[in-house]
């Protein structure tokens, strides 16, 4: 028993740990993630290392993002989890005077190797999203913002317009990508 409350809560510091993306401490931020890690957000799809590297730019640039992680449920066989964590990612184009708030969950794949959890999959699932105006009213283009679902569109026109594109369609509540990519996420457990 208590092996298994030592895991969880090494998951859930894994959780926390993405703080570290916020305060720009990438080398701690690499340390959440497998070697052979990937993520899958709005602006990047790919290798882990290389979203730091990504991520480590866009702390240069006039977006500024921050993350709000809550605990996280998690669902185990063997030395590996399923790992499921509602997040708010607070964005702000300081240039535009332009802001989001968009509420998502983190669908994770977690495993034990050499007796460390560390993450081996990272993908988001939009719920809802909103803009905000630090200054007052801003110009926004609807015809770019109606390219991308309600659940994160404020959160693609910030960052396409920060220059990070998204390029394809992510899962939003209750859409097939998120039932494609549980499905595809409980093959994966239970392999």
């Amino acid at each position: 028993m208590q092996s298994r409350l030592d895991d969880k809560q090494q998951i859930s510091d894994l959780m926390m740990g993405w703080i570290y993306r916020d305060l720009g401490n990438w080398d701690a931020l690499r340390s959440l993630f497998h070697s052979d890690g990937t993520i899958e957000v709005t602006w990047f799809d790919g290798l882990f290392s290389d979203f730091v590297d990504a991520s480590a730019r866009m702390g240069t640039s006039d977006l500024r993002t921050k993350h709000l992680i809550t605990s996280p449920i998690i669902t185990f066989n063997g030395d590996k989890a399923l790992v499921e964590t509602n997040a708010m990612i607070l964005g702000e184009n300081v240039k535009f005077n332009l802001g989001c708030n968009t509420h998502n969950r983190f669908y994770d794949w977690a495993e034990k190797r050499d007796g460390v959890w560390k993450l081996v999959r990272r993908q988001s699932i939009y719920d809802m999203g909103c803009f905000t105006f630090p200054l007052g009213p801003v110009e926004i283009d609807r015809t770019v913002v109606q390219k991308y679902p309600r659940e994160y569109a404020a959160l693609a026109y910030l960052l396409e317009q920060s220059g990070f594109p998204v390029k394809r369609l992510y899962a939003t509540r209750g859409s097939e990508l998120e039932r494609a990519m549980k499905q595809q996420g409980e093959a994966w457990l239970n392999a």
